[in-house]
């Protein structure tokens, strides 16, 4: 079987879906060779750590799938712990997924960092550029 139980319980019954009105942070992010985009929401209380988090892909069942994963893996943790999110431990949660759809995972990495970066932006908050730089290692995307 191509595709994993988990990958396919997340795409079929996805979690966290959604958006957040007046959203603490918003990441959005896209792939323009597959034409996924990412939009992930971010509730965060005030001793930072994350209440809510939401999202909205459009893509394919990887996508859905990897965006599912990674809100379940950051809710109720603190930021600093989001930030620390990887594409690689988010195939792993998913028990894999095909090579051509590793992509899928790093566009979940890359929308939560984005959205942490749109809190610190918004609150002033002071960090370090380097965390936000893409460092994924992805041998099949090509990037």
């Amino acid at each position: 079987m191509l595709y994993s139980e988990k990958v396919m319980d997340h795409f079929t019954h996805p979690r966290n879906v959604g958006t957040i009105e007046n959203a603490d942070g918003v990441g959005e992010v896209g792939n323009a060779k597959c034409g996924d985009i990412m939009k992930i929401f971010l509730k965060i209380s005030k001793d930072g750590i994350i209440d809510d988090v939401k999202f909205s892909t459009f893509g394919c069942g990887s996508a859905i799938a990897s965006s599912s994963m990674a809100t379940e893996m950051i809710k109720g943790k603190p930021v600093s712990e989001a930030l620390e999110l990887t594409n690689k431990a988010v195939v792993e949660a998913l028990d894999g997924l095909p090579a051509h759809k590793i992509h899928c995972s790093v566009l979940a990495e890359e929308a939560v960092k984005a959205a942490v970066k749109d809190y610190y932006d918004k609150n002033g908050i002071s960090y370090d550029p380097e965390m936000f730089k893409e460092k994924h290692d992805c041998e099949h995307c090509g990037e």
